[in-house]
């Protein structure tokens, strides 16, 4: 069991609808981090932008960007994660996968659609919380809009990092920047959110504001512009403020349905 993890955050623009161009963008920005990093994450839907149009855009999971995750986790040793749009059987789901170095694949579909923009006509919504397992580490992997239920969220399962991958925009980034901090205080947990930069097609800006907090809610890191920002997460730290602090021991009991 490894104690540190190595994380990079990919906060980019993305080029709307175009999953080669995506792929091959960001295949540049993250190849100088082979070896460097343990887990590379990237936004949601980072092949084509949050669009509602899954029927011309959909893969499968043996489809190109699955493939493109594998071939890139082995060149880079390191697992790569995000979320992408996937017909499964008859439907199509905002989904997040998990590749790991050995061609691994683990995946979490987006429990909570964004009846906002419309998702819920578009996609199914997912019925699973899912935990991952990697070097030791215990992942709760979440999609955007997911960030606003903290039932869902919460840790009954002992999980040590909280995933959020999205397209959150400008004008509501206040709510993003308050519910990532808060569901590290009240899960005692690094918490982690992956979003986006740039305009897309529906005119909607997006100001980044990715971020890393530890299990108390301070930052580790945050940025504001395009960039891959990169951190180094301590287990450790989090065993000693559960055991100093024993906030988790007094949590409501309950099972989600």
């Amino acid at each position: 069991m490894e104690n540190k993890l190595r994380i990079a955050l990919v906060q980019t623009e993305l080029a709307w609808e175009d999953p080669q161009f995506n792929r091959n963008m960001l295949e540049n920005k993250i190849e100088s981090l082979a070896n460097e990093v343990d887990l590379i994450i990237l936004p949601e839907m980072f092949t084509t932008g949050f669009t509602m149009n899954p029927i011309l855009n959909f893969e499968t999971m043996e489809g190109k960007t699955v493939e493109w995750l594998t071939q890139m986790t082995s060149k880079l040793t390191s697992a790569i994660c995000g979320s992408v749009i996937i017909k499964d059987e008859e439907n199509y789901y905002n989904r997040f996968i998990f590749v790991k170095p050995d061609a691994t694949v683990a995946y979490y579909d987006k429990r909570h659609t964004f009846t906002l923009a419309g998702e819920h006509k578009s996609y199914s919504a997912g019925l699973k919380k899912v935990i991952m397992e990697y070097k030791g580490w215990k992942i709760c992997p979440q999609v955007c809009y997911d960030l606003r239920f903290p039932v869902w969220s919460r840790n009954t399962d002992n999980y040590d990092i909280l995933i959020y991958v999205a397209n959150w925009p400008s004008k509501r980034i206040l709510a993003w920047d308050t519910l990532l901090r808060a569901r590290s205080i009240e899960n005692m947990t690094y918490t982690i959110g992956v979003n986006r930069v740039g305009m897309d097609e529906n005119h909607l800006d997006y100001s980044g504001h990715s971020a890393i907090y530890d299990a108390l809610g301070s930052t580790v890191v945050y940025s504001e512009k395009e960039e891959i920002l990169r951190a180094t997460l301590d287990k450790t730290e989090i065993s000693q403020h559960r055991n100093t602090l024993r906030f988790l021991e007094d949590r409501d009991q309950f099972t989600v349905k």
